[in-house]
């Protein structure tokens, strides 16, 4: 074990090496990176100081985030809470004796209810949806429609059925289908003996928000290297092209924003920018060899759209001439205007940190503090303790403890009310009501009543109107009579937040190491410094629970140059065994006893270019006569679907015989659907695939395992037979959220994450080689094991037949060529929930079908120095021919990009 001493020296020394600024969170108005991260801070806080980068080192983390239910004060509202997957690859290498290149790969899927607005409990804001069933009405969720009339009393309070006063506000909670996130940033940094400079850049992507970000950090050695100066500067530029199309949409009052709406495919979009410059300096000083301070001031400017264009406000609307009128109880109109924050934002954070190592118990302390103020007028405080403790055997035991606590913010409310009528009739100047034509409004043409109730044209003409389409003509209320900004975000609410967590790692020798966390996360209005803060409406708690895999690749390399085996290099099978394409899984195998292979794959694919039937085209009016069934024909089709898959490979071969393997996956998937021509029209009782934003999924795949075995081995031949199962760990229940108050349904089939069986995947394949060539070819099956999964159905058996050819150009790069046919049968069995029936990719016959493609693919070695025994491989997949079942869309290819390091 290495003292907890020898590791705190490390870390201070590369603690005074360089403080990074983080970029403002690239999610959903930030909201995305405050979810997934343990400590949940006020979006845009940016600037800590961070280690400098290790080198020759991966990291795998798989977190997951699981946020408690809303008490919404008596209401089942049916709605599943946020939770948040999240797969993050980190690699750190050392590219020369003074560069260090740093890439990070993260992807994360969401989904769940949120909410939209505050609202007080007599506004009935979560509505239940309510549905006859045999056994009576059941409650099946709830809609945010937060619109309508409440009674007040003179004092503007709230007044429930019986006539009491009623201040009980309560969120108004909305949910979406999943979303995906992927993020990719890289850090490349240049050493001298006393400083060191490193550029940093990147790019998050979503379905509907993007940033683009980059940096400068540096820092300067003196003292001996006793005390560290650093500094950075950081810009982030962000668009947001939301999609308002969630439930609450055809209720929320838009006027403030209505020239950033655009209007396309039948939804709406939201158009907004923003840019953060944020700039850090700080202070490293090492005090003696068992302590360590650290000082950082930071300072971050926010301009453009600072706001949620999900989030709104709930208004109250009282006509004043209920007041002057002297009634007792009076009508409050309610409404939902989108949250309104003002479009710059100054933020200064300080914050010191001390660590120190207890040598009695081979334990180090660290504790750190951090204030920040906001020209928004929020101060915060945050407070963190961490015990590292080390067990001995390698293992490592880490409590950790965090607290928060802000004021509001200066616009925050959690509704408003307000003393004008939300519309009112339009009159002329005498006091007649003006009417205009309902059919086209803006055409200018006016008409007034009379005493008598009659329709008078602009001449004082009697018009009749059984030619006319007329309505009244109200003008809506005065926005300069409301606050300049406002927002019901619980965020910029008064809050504390309390959180603590335990963390468990256990090194392994040649530089493996896991670790396992908790973290449990408590957010209520109580817990704010000196009181005051939200009710406890707005209270809730979540966890985080991750886990991770981190390889040394220096130490592991060391291992390979202590290996006599590898040291000599002399096998054949162990020169070639990286040469097999990337696409191809139970390939090769460690013919050494008490190897390790850590390994991970990326796969992309896309379909897109129409809709097959067999071997042709399908018409529109083909899919739609043909493509569901004879009650139900085809209302929409996809236009175009992408899948990608990351995959961890860890591999161990206990004898020179046998391999066994351990496989998650992590899945996300994305479909654009289009109105097929010559549709039946819509119905209202029918979940539409309206606008124009897709469907996404993601989260957990179905995990991987079981053995390669050995079976014939001659030199420059070998055949070994992989016996590997799929566990069902991957979702096949994913549904669709509602669309104003109509059931959305499950997800279609292929959109779903697993199979939902256990399913056998065996195979044989055999490798040859010889010289500078080797080749290969494969029979692999999937067979499922049970006759359907939970959600009704099971997925077709496959058959796949391979071959492939590769040759060495030098001892480090390599090509290939690869043929593969493929069999998959039709989906059997059916839904057992309710499915909308909208296209094709709803019906099982429409799954699965003969296929040929050609693989082309590139290899590269590192064969000498520390990285050696790791190689990636390229490779893409062609259609050749495809012979489909049923109706579906065609395929484009796929990309194959893996990463394995043997050991």
């Amino acid at each position: 074990m290495v003292a907890v001493k020898q590791q705190e020296q490390l870390v201070l020394a590369a603690a005074v090496a360089v403080a990074a600024i983080k970029r403002p969170a690239p999610a959903k108005n930030n909201a995305l990176q405050a979810l997934t991260s343990a400590a949940l801070v006020l979006p845009g806080l940016v600037s800590s100081p961070v280690k400098a980068l290790e080198v020759n080192t991966v990291d795998f983390q798989y977190s997951h985030y699981q946020e408690g239910e809303r008490d919404l004060i008596n209401i089942n509202s049916g709605l599943a809470p946020i939770e948040v997957d999240t797969i993050h690859l980190n690699s750190n290498l050392s590219l020369a004796d003074r560069i260090k290149f740093a890439f990070n790969y993260v992807q994360d899927t969401w989904s769940g209810a949120t909410p939209v607005t505050t609202a007080p409990l007599v506004t009935g804001g979560n509505s239940p949806i309510l549905v006859n069933t045999p056994s009576g009405v059941i409650t099946v969720g709830a809609s945010p429609i937060i619109t309508g009339n409440i009674a007040l009393n003179r004092d503007l309070l709230p007044l429930s059925q019986a006539g009491i006063p009623n201040t009980q506000t309560v969120d108004v909670l909305s949910t979406a289908s999943p979303e995906t996130r992927n993020q990719v940033d890289m850090r490349l940094g240049y050493e001298w003996d006393e400083a060191a400079l490193d550029l940093t850049g990147g790019v998050s992507i979503e379905r509907d928000y993007t940033s683009g970000f980059g940096g400068l950090i540096g820092r300067w050695d003196l003292n001996q290297k006793l005390t560290s100066l650093n500094a950075g500067v950081n810009y982030t530029y962000s668009e947001t092209s939301a999609i308002l199309d969630h439930d609450a949409t055809p209720y929320i009052t838009k006027t403030a924003y209505i020239d950033q709406i655009e209007l396309r495919g039948g939804s709406e979009i939201f158009h907004g920018n923003r840019q953060d410059w944020a700039t850090s300096v700080g202070i490293s000083q090492i005090l003696n060899k068992n302590a360590v301070l650290d000082a950082t001031l930071s300072y971050i400017n926010s301009s453009g759209y600072l706001g949620n264009p999900y989030k709104v406000v709930t208004a109250i609307f009282v006509d004043p001439k209920q007041l002057e009128s002297g009634q007792e109880v009076l009508s409050g109109n309610v409404q939902a205007l989108m949250e309104q924050r003002p479009d710059k934002r100054n933020q200064v954070a300080i914050g010191g940190k001390y660590v120190q190592y207890i040598e009695p118990l081979d334990a180090a302390m660290h504790l750190s503090y951090q204030f920040s103020h906001d020209d928004w007028g929020i101060n915060a405080h945050i407070f963190e303790a961490d015990w590292v403790q080390p067990l001995g055997l390698g293992w490592t035991i880490t409590p950790r403890i965090r607290y928060y606590s802000q004021n509001e913010a200066n616009f925050y409310q959690p509704y408003l009310t307000v003393e004008q009528p939300y519309s009112q009739q339009a009159v002329d100047d005498q006091g007649r009501e003006i009417w205009v034509d309902a059919s086209n409004p803006d055409n200018g043409v006016e008409y007034v009543r009379d005493e008598n109730y009659n329709l008078l044209d602009a001449e004082g003409n009697i018009v009749d109107e059984s030619e006319l389409n007329v309505r009244n003509k109200t003008i809506a209320f005065d926005a300069s009579e409301l606050p300049d900004h406002f927002s019901s975000d619980h965020r910029l609410s008064g809050f504390g937040a309390l959180s603590g967590g335990l963390s468990i790692t256990k090194q392994f020798s040649r530089g493996i190491g896991l670790q396992a966390s908790f973290e449990y996360y408590s957010h209520a209005g109580g817990l704010k410094l000196g009181g005051g803060g939200e009710g406890a409406y707005a209270d809730f708690d979540y966890y985080v629970a991750s886990a991770a895999l981190t390889v040394d690749l220096s130490a592991a390399a060391n291992s390979i140059s202590q290996n006599t085996h590898h040291h000599h290099g002399g096998d054949d099978h162990q020169q070639h065994m990286h040469n097999t394409p990337a696409g191809l899984r139970f390939a090769h195998m460690m013919p050494q006893a008490d190897s390790w292979m850590i390994g991970y794959q990326f796969m992309y694919g896309s379909r897109d270019g129409g809709m097959r039937h067999g071997k042709n085209s399908a018409s529109d009016l083909e899919v739609v006569q043909n493509g569901c069934t004879d009650a139900l024909p085809c209302r929409f089709t996809p236009s175009d679907m992408n899948m990608t898959m990351s995959m961890i490979n860890i591999m161990y071969a206990p004898t020179d015989w046998l391999n066994l393997m351990l496989m998650p996956q992590f899945v996300s998937k994305s479909m654009h659907i289009r109105e097929l021509e010559g549709r039946p029209p819509p119905s209202i009782d029918v979940h539409e695939h309206t606008g124009v934003g897709g469907h996404e999924t993601g989260g957990v795949g179905d995990t991987l395992f079981g053995a390669l075995v050995d079976v014939w081995e001659r030199p420059g031949h070998e055949v070994h037979m992989g016996l590997m199962f799929s566990a069902p760990t991957g979702a096949v229940d994913l549904e669709f959220r509602r669309i104003a108050r109509i059931d959305g349904g499950i997800v279609h089939f292929g959109m779903q994450l697993g199979s939902g069986t256990w399913d056998f995947l065996p195979s044989l394949t055999y490798n040859g080689m010889y010289d500078d060539w080797s080749w290969g070819a494969q029979l692999s099956g999937t067979v499922r094991m049970q006759q359907e999964n939970s959600t009704g159905y099971r997925l077709g058996n496959i058959f796949q037949a391979t071959t492939w050819g590769n040759y060495n150009f030098t001892p480090w790069l390599s090509a290939s060529l690869r043929g593969v046919y493929t069999w998959q049968d039709s989906i059997h069995g059916d839904y057992n929930g309710f499915n909308a029936g909208a296209g094709p990719m709803d019906y099982p016959d429409n799954y699965g079908g003969s296929f040929w493609d050609v693989g082309f693919g590139l290899t590269a070695r590192v064969v000498k120095g520390d990285l050696v025994g790791n190689s990636v491989s390229f490779e893409w997949l062609q259609p050749a021919g495809d012979d489909f079942n049923g109706y579906q869309l065609a395929r484009d290819g796929a990309l194959s990009v893996t990463w394995n390091f043997s050991f």
